[in-house]
C-alpha cells in the first residue's frame, strides 16, 4: 500500500498540489513547499491519521509553550504499531513489532527523547546531559507517534536547508530537533566549555559539569527559556535552546494510522464498532449498519459491527460476522464473511468463505471459492472452486 506522492498547502486561502518523487520522503515533501509557507507555525498531518481528535488541540499546546516542534502522542495498539507497510496473512506473523521509546518530564509536557521504530530487545542510549538536566524521566514504550506536528515554521526551514540528506520527519528531522533542544555553551572563569555536542558531554573541568548541570535542571520548566536566554547572572550563556513538546491524547479519544492492511481492517471493524461515532451512519438495535436499500435473502444474518453498503444485495442463508461490505455488492446464497473488508461493486459466487482477508473494487469471486488472510487487487477474477491463504492476489500489469 502507498501513498500518492504529493503534498497539500495552502497559500492565500487556495489549495495547492505539489508532485514530489515517491522516495524523498516527508521531510523532502516539505522542502518542495517550503517557499509556500509563510505562517509563523504550522500544522503537519500524514494522511493516513484516522482520529477525532481536533487539531486546533495540539496547536494551542504549541504556542502555549512557544515550541519549536509539538508532536502528537496517543496510545499505540496493544502489542506494538506494525511497521509501515505490513499486510495481512503471512505478513502479519513474520514481521516484527516496531515500537517508538518516548521519554517525556514528569509533567508530560515536554520531549526529551525519542528513538523511533526502535526494537524493544535493543540497548537504548539517553544523553546523559539529559539526565542531569532533569533528574527524572519517564520512559514510555505505550505510546505511539500518530504523524501530527506543529513546526515553528522558521526553525523547520532552517532545519530543511541546513540538513539536506534529511528525509523523515519522523526519523530525521524530530530526534534531530529533540536531540539539540539542550546542548549549551557555559563561560566559567573566561574559559568556554561545549556543553553538548553530538550526543557526547565535553567538559573541561569538574566545576563545569556541575555548571552545566545547574543551568540544564531548570530546563523543564516553562521559564527556562526567558531566564537563561541571554545568560544568568553573567555567568553562563545558553545557545540554541528550543523547546520540544508533547501532547498526548486522552485514551477516550479514537486515534490509529492507517499505514497497513491490518490497519486497514482494524479501523474498518472500529469504525462500526468501538468507534461508531466516527462513522456518520446510524446504527440499528442489533449494532449495525444496513442501508435502506440493501436486500437480504432468507435466514441470512448480519451480525452486530457489521456493515452492509448501499444497493448491495445477499442470497440465502449468508452469515456476516464484524465484516464490512460495501455498495453495490452482489452476493450469493451460503457465502460466510468474517473479519473481513469488502469493497464496492464486488460479485461472489455460490458457498464462497471468506476470512480475515481486504477485496477490492470489482473484484469477482467465482462459486466455491475459499480465502483466508488474502488481499485481493481491483477487477481480479479468481476462479470457482480456488482456495487461497495468506496470498496477495491482482491482476498483472501489462
Amino acid at each position: 500500500m502507498k501513498l500518492l506522492p504529493f503534498i497539500l498547502c495552502s497559500s492565500h486561502y487556495s489549495p495547492i498540489v505539489a508532485a514530489v518523487p515517491e522516495d524523498v520522503g516527508t521531510a523532502g515533501a516539505l522542502r518542495a513547499i517550503a517557499h509556500h509557507l509563510t505562517a509563523k507555525d504550522i500544522l503537519v498531518v500524514t494522511g493516513d491519521l484516522v482520529s477525532d481528535i481536533p487539531p486546533g488541540a495540539v496547536a494551542a499546546a504549541h504556542r502555549r509553550h512557544d515550541a519549536v516542534v509539538t508532536t502528537m502522542l496517543c496510545s499505540a495498539p496493544v502489542g506494538g504499531p506494525a511497521e509501515s507497510g505490513s499486510s495481512a496473512g503471512k505478513d502479519k506473523i513474520k514481521k516484527p513489532r516496531w515500537y517508538n521509546i518516548i521519554g517525556l518530564d514528569l509533567a508530560k509536557q515536554f520531549l526529551l527523547h525519542i528513538a523511533t521504530g526502535a526494537e524493544v530487545d535493543k540497548d537504548i542510549r539517553i544523553q546523559k546531559s539529559i539526565l542531569h538536566a532533569v533528574g527524572q524521566m519517564e520512559i514510555r514504550s505505550d505510546l505511539m507517534d500518530a504523524h501530527m506536528y506543529a513546526f515553528k515554521r522558521s526553525v523547520l526551514q532552517e532545519v530543511l536547508e541546513e540538513k539536506d540528506k534529511f528525509q523523515s520527519l519522523k526519523r530525521d528531522v524530530l530526534p534531530y530537533l529533540v536531540q539539540s533542544q539542550l546542548r549549551s555553551e557555559v563561560l566559567l572563569n573566561g574559559v568556554l566549555s561545549q556543553a553538548e555536542e553530538n550526543g557526547n558531554e565535553k567538559v573541561s573541568s569538574q566545576n563545569n559539569h556541575v555548571m552545566v548541570s545547574q543551568i540544564l535542571a531548570n530546563a523543564s520548566t516553562p521559564s527556562f527559556h526567558e531566564l537563561y536566554a541571554s545568560g544568568h547572572n553573567g555567568s553562563a550563556s545558553v545557545q540554541r535552546i528550543h523547546k520540544c513538546c508533547a501532547y498526548i491524547a486522552s485514551n477516550s479519544k479514537y486515534c490509529s494510522r492507517l499505514n497497513s492492511i491490518q490497519a486497514f481492517s482494524d479501523i474498518n471493524r472500529d469504525v462500526i464498532g468501538e468507534a461508531n461515532h466516527l462513522s456518520g451512519y446510524s446504527f440499528s438495535a442489533h449494532n449495525n449498519v444496513i442501508h435502506p436499500s440493501a436486500q437480504l435473502g432468507l435466514k441470512t444474518t448480519v451480525g452486530p459491527h457489521c456493515m452492509l453498503g448501499e444497493g448491495s444485495q445477499m442470497g440465502d442463508k449468508c452469515s456476516v460476522k464484524r465484516s464490512v461490505i460495501g455498495s453495490h455488492c452482489r452476493i450469493g446464497s451460503n457465502v460466510k464473511v468474517v473479519n473481513s473488508v469488502i469493497m464496492n461493486h464486488v460479485t461472489i459466487g455460490d458457498d464462497c468463505s471468506i476470512l480475515d482477508s481486504v477485496i477490492c473494487n470489482n473484484v469477482q469471486l467465482q462459486k466455491r471459492v475459499g480465502l483466508k488472510d488474502c488481499q485481493v487487487g481491483a477487477g481480479f477474477v479468481v476462479t470457482a472452486g480456488c482456495e487461497y491463504k495468506g496470498e496477495s492476489l491482482a491482476r498483472k500489469e501489462k
